[in-house]
């Protein structure tokens, strides 16, 4: 089966110019069709004010499908949050969550998105106990893949097994692209700079991250407790020896900043897209930095697209800007630009 990857835009990429008030969700929708993407992903609790009560509105989706129109854009993925913490004294109990995640799934049907993105930490009871909800509003359920977690590894197994007992085509994974960074993200390494780090603890950092992707990263256990199964992944990928190497080096709060950040990255081979790709539902491109000549400078774009043309992969890669939080404490975000660039680099690895 021959490739057909589409480009989408995730509205999550221009959330500095939505809240500084320069763009608003039709000004959102309008920079994303300027981009040449063609279709658009949501972040409604983030966007729309007053959530959920206006998509309750038929005015108000309307308004939404009229906007669609006129920038020629189509939905591709509805971002959801199960918060299952929203009282200080309690966990919602299973049925709570579930009710939550089809209340999710309906907002999402009625504002036309075919897929609805779960976060890592959704429970697989609160997933099979959505599945049967999910099929009859006709949305599919993936969950993202951020990291530190990781395709091909024991806590992906746990939720291919779910897929596999409900034979389902209503569940499966959505990639987010920082488990594929090559190296540390430069714009959060000149944020450690600005912040006084030192350049020998830099490399330590740097030479540490390279030493992971080289040997191949331990990957993460499934466990409910996801602190501690992130720290026992953490541990197994050699921080307490790059914490020493950095302390040695007399490093201060920027280094250690720097160091504890580097375990936010993580790097897969492309090849676990290949082995999934029955499973994959939707690509969160999440970027860093895109340079005037349309290379990112962490995620490995040109291995990715690749492995995707190989595999036939037939859905959205859809651009995730996240480089605008290592600079807007001092410095100015123009995720616009940063989401052109992106889509061009896109058109280019899928193009090319």
């Amino acid at each position: 089966m021959s490739a057909q990857i589409k480009r989408s835009v995730s509205l999550y990429s221009y959330q500095d110019e939505y809240y500084d008030g320069k763009l608003d969700l039709e000004g959102c929708l309008r920079e994303t069709a300027k981009t040449g993407a063609t279709d658009v992903e949501l972040l409604a609790e983030q966007m729309i004010k007053r959530f959920p009560l206006p998509i309750e509105d038929e005015a108000f989706r309307e308004n939404w499908f009229s906007m669609l129109k006129q920038y020629g854009l189509t939905p591709s993925c509805y971002d959801a949050f199960l918060e299952n913490r929203i009282y200080d004294n309690r966990t919602l109990s299973l049925g709570e969550q579930i009710n939550m995640m089809k209340r999710d799934l309906r907002l999402a049907s009625l504002l036309g998105f075919p897929v609805l993105r779960t976060l890592v930490s959704t429970p697989m009871d609160v997933i099979e106990g959505s599945l049967e909800y999910a099929e009859s509003v006709k949305v599919k359920i993936g969950l993202e893949v951020h990291a530190p977690f990781s395709l091909n590894s024991h806590w992906a197994e746990g939720y291919l097994k779910l897929i596999q007992k409900n034979k389902t085509p209503y569940f499966g994974f959505i990639p987010d692209l920082g488990i594929f960074c090559k190296n540390l993200p430069d714009v959060l390494r000149d944020k450690a700079r600005r912040a006084g780090a030192k350049e020998t603890c830099i490399r330590i950092v740097d030479g540490a991250y390279q030493s992971r992707r080289d040997k191949g990263f331990v990957k993460i256990k499934y466990d409910l407790n996801l602190g501690k199964a992130n720290m026992e992944y953490r541990l197994a990928n050699g921080l307490k020896e790059m914490m020493d190497a950095v302390e040695k080096a007399g490093g201060g709060p920027a280094d250690r900043m720097y160091a504890e950040s580097s375990f936010t990255y993580s790097w897969s081979d492309p090849k676990d897209l290949i082995d999934n790709i029955d499973y994959i539902f939707h690509i969160h491109a999440k970027f860093y930095n895109v340079s005037e000549h349309y290379e990112e400078t962490a995620v490995a774009i040109p291995e990715v697209v690749a492995a995707l043309k190989t595999a036939g992969y037939q859905g959205y890669l859809s651009s995730e800007y996240e480089g605008g939080e290592h600079l807007r404490q001092d410095m100015d975000v123009d995720s616009i630009e940063q989401v052109r660039r992106h889509q061009e680099a896109l058109k280019r690895a899928i193009e090319g």
